[in-house]
């Protein structure tokens, strides 16, 4: 197998840190008519593939829309675990490496992934947890009527359930292993950490479109587009953290929704026009995105909706297959035997 520092093929775009200097990106000309929406994805990386999907398959209840490979390093599964279809701004991915060295978590990362679910399904969740055996600690009381349980997966990678008050319509993975009334709903926010949050402040709010919504002790919270479940990041300011570095157990990037290819080329336009490094145009098949270093230097993908997981297999049958690039369809022998078998949990609740 690639060594991980090699493997992760979005490191390896030649992507800087933001510009030392950002420059506003009020002055490109260019209008975005629809702006940032959200939350698409956020990926992490794991270590053993069969342990990833029976725990975000069988015990957070998400669906395995889609079973490819890391198209820059294709020795490398890339799940995405989501709601029925796959829907933007419900996709946690992964990229399971097996055996490799472990990450750090820290600045110039994102920390959390938190996911919405409804206020009803707190108890739910928690003898859910207590069940399979997954430690956690809360509900604990945050502000505007939140309660947040805090866990880890298998590999460590920080969690959050978030039930709150407000409105989150989006169902779910309806015939999943958790009952529909309690499924995750999608995304609820993402955690990310800087040493020096000024810059980061200026990308988000001068040139992405966030609004700062609060500001607690080190914690900057934002939300983009409509507002909401899956449009929030928390900026946390930690002038004296380390560095996180990026393996096993740790978050890579986090990918923010555009509406179409013609939107993604403009904030191409304009973020680079705002001093940032911003990667060419990369086909992912069921969305076309590009890659930045946000100046805090988190790893930023903008990410088109369209044309989405079911270009390729129906809606019946996401995830069943491995799907491959047309240009990895020669290697497809090469690849399957390469892989680790892989067997989706069976659904019983």
């Amino acid at each position: 197998m690639i060594l991980i520092a090699i493997a992760i093929g979005v490191a390896l775009i030649l992507i800087g840190a933001g510009a030392s200097a950002l420059k506003s990106g009020e002055g490109s000309g260019l209008h975005m008519s629809q702006g940032i929406l959200g939350i698409h994805h956020i990926t992490a990386m794991a270590g053993a593939a069969q342990k990833n999907v029976d725990f975000y398959v069988g015990v957070l209840g998400l669906r395995l829309v889609k079973k490819t490979v890391n198209f820059d390093a294709p020795d490398v599964y890339h799940f995405y675990y989501g709601d029925t279809v796959g829907n933007p701004g419900t996709i946690m991915t992964f990229f399971p490496f097996g055996e490799g060295p472990r990450g750090t978590s820290g600045a110039g990362q994102a920390t959390v992934t938190s996911f919405s679910i409804r206020h009803e399904s707190i108890e739910f969740w928690t003898q859910r947890l207590k069940e399979h055996g997954v430690s956690f600690s809360g509900p604990e009381e945050r502000s505007h009527q939140r309660q947040v349980i805090l866990f880890r997966d298998p590999d460590g990678v920080a969690l959050e359930l978030v039930a709150h008050e407000g409105a989150d319509s989006r169902p779910g993975w309806e015939d999943g292993p958790v009952p529909s009334e309690h499924a995750i709903r999608g995304f609820y926010s993402v955690t990310v950490k800087v040493r020096n949050h000024a810059p980061t402040f200026a990308l988000l709010t001068e040139v992405m479109g966030f609004r700062l919504l609060e500001e607690v002790g080190q914690r900057y919270r934002y939300e983009v587009g409509e507002g909401g479940a899956g449009t929030i990041i928390d900026v946390i300011r930690q002038q004296d953290a380390p560095y996180g570095r990026n393996a096993i157990g740790t978050i890579h990037h986090v990918a923010w929704r555009v509406a179409n290819e013609d939107e993604l080329l403009q904030w191409q336009s304009k973020l680079r026009g705002a001093g940032m490094r911003v990667t060419e145009v990369r086909d992912r098949n069921y969305f076309k995105s590009i890659y930045f270093r946000e100046p805090g230097g988190v790893l930023f993908e903008l990410a088109t909706d369209p044309p989405g997981f079911a270009i390729d297999e129906s809606v019946e049958t996401l995830g069943t297959d491995l799907k491959l690039p047309e240009w990895l369809e020669s290697s497809r022998s090469q690849l399957e035997a390469q892989l680790p078998p892989i067997q989706s949990p069976t659904i019983a609740r």
